[in-house]
């Protein structure tokens, strides 16, 4: 049975929604977690699953990439028109704040979930105009990079290609990766600027 483009994208956005509140379900069935605005501290943190992606300089991205440093890995694709910028920008202001301050901050890793037109070239064109130190990364296949989104919690949905174009869908949430390489928190949208400086201040907290 053919399902209607308008009913594809009526799925997909429950689908995202559920599993935003799935991956921080799922991540923290057995751990009571400390309050948050929007999301869910992990205790103790997970381990992240095996993964390979390639950054916007067309280097290696592994798991030891992760390592000495917080992180807040998001998944979106360039072409978003309202979610992933929004985010990065709100992200990028908070990045600002932290520096004038001197305080030590999270890495964000703009993760793209649309492999065919998120080139690294593109990347390195799209993540530094919200700041200079985002990362962003991609995968050699759609297939590599859903499969490490799965294995965080998020979903990915690509709809059928019409007339030369396609629809990308993706789970919100933020992942923020502890010093360890460890999952330590999984933060959900809607966001405010006010709401994720005190969830990402309590979260690098617990992890200090």
């Amino acid at each position: 049975m053919k399902i209607p483009p308008g009913m594809i994208l009526v799925m997909g956005a429950v689908l995202m929604a559920a599993a935003g509140f799935g991956a921080a379900r799922w991540w923290t069935s057995t751990h009571a977690p400390v309050t948050l605005n929007s999301g869910s501290l992990l205790s103790p943190p997970r381990d992240l699953p095996q993964f390979s992606l390639i950054d916007q300089r067309g280097a290696a991205f592994t798991p030891a990439s992760l390592l000495g440093h917080w992180s807040v890995l998001f998944f979106g694709y360039t072409n978003c028109p309202d979610l992933c910028p929004t985010t990065l920008a709100t992200l990028a202001t908070l990045q600002r704040e932290w520096h004038n301050r001197d305080v030590a901050y999270p890495r964000v890793v703009f993760v793209s979930v649309d492999v065919r037109r998120d080139t690294p070239a593109v990347l390195s064109k799209y993540v530094p105009y919200f700041d200079p130190a985002f990362v962003g990364v991609t995968a050699a296949t759609q297939v590599r990079i859903e499969e490490f989104a799965r294995g965080l919690g998020a979903a990915v949905i690509i709809g059928p290609e019409h007339d030369g174009t396609y629809s990308v869908d993706h789970t919100g949430a933020l992942f923020v990766v502890s010093p360890q390489g460890r999952l330590a928190a999984i933060l959900t949208p809607p966001y405010t600027l006010a709401g994720l400086r005190e969830d990402l201040a309590r979260v690098l907290s617990a992890g200090t």
